[in-house]
């Protein structure tokens, strides 16, 4: 935003949701930096708990339901996937881990299916990542589940350095700020982070890598 000299709000929104369900206010007191915003006018939303299907209190997390007029009616000619993501109360279960604050303003964490298993507990890789690329050493990162036989999954980070650093540095600096069970317990230095054109994370790439050493 001083970069660029002006105010940079972010939305969000799915494909399914035509394409917006939520907008930061376009005023730089009421807007959320790193959030979404509110639902859009006449949209409804929940967090839930992925486990349960209750509504999770504010602060915590869970996956985002959406329902309003703007939600589609369905995949076309897939009547299985509709039912996975569109429940009988018209709410669209959008995939995507987040949680709202106490003044109603949501933020996204993850993609459901990315979330690594640790020992029943839920990490989120982007989570991780934004703590990584805070470290001045550390140039572009990107968070994967790595088998393990004790905790079934653990998070492993692949880092590209700006800076010598060791794996047992990274681990560290990811420990003294994180819970316990999101430790970063694997590094392995990359020359580059594989992402798509529009910059996204090639995640499918490093996750079956990341399995597997």
């Amino acid at each position: 935003s001083d970069r660029l000299g002006c105010l940079v709000v972010q939305g969000y929104g799915l494909t399914e949701t035509s394409p917006v369900s939520h907008v930061n206010p376009l005023d730089a007191e009421t807007s959320r930096p790193g959030g979404v915003g509110p639902p859009a006018p006449g949209t409804e939303c929940r967090v839930v708990d992925v486990s349960s299907g209750e509504d999770v209190a504010p602060g915590e997390k869970g996956e985002i339901w959406i329902r309003g007029p703007q939600v589609m009616k369905g995949y076309l000619n897939k009547p299985d996937a509709t039912r996975d993501c569109l429940d009988a109360d018209g709410w669209f279960h959008s995939g995507d881990i987040g949680y709202v604050d106490e003044d109603g303003h949501f933020f996204i964490v993850d993609r459901l299916k990315e979330l690594i298993k640790y020992k029943g507990m839920q990490v989120a890789p982007a989570e991780l990542e934004a703590l990584l690329l805070t470290h001045p050493k550390v140039a572009d990162v990107a968070v994967v589940p790595k088998a393990d036989e004790a905790a079934g999954e653990v998070p492993k980070a692949f880092v590209v350095l700006a800076e010598e650093l060791s794996e047992d540095e990274i681990m560290a600096f990811v420990a003294e700020r994180v819970a316990p069970h999101k430790k970063v317990r694997a590094v392995e230095f990359v020359d580059r982070i594989p992402k798509s054109p529009s910059g996204k994370i090639l995640r499918r790439v490093l996750r079956e890598y990341g399995r597997q050493g």
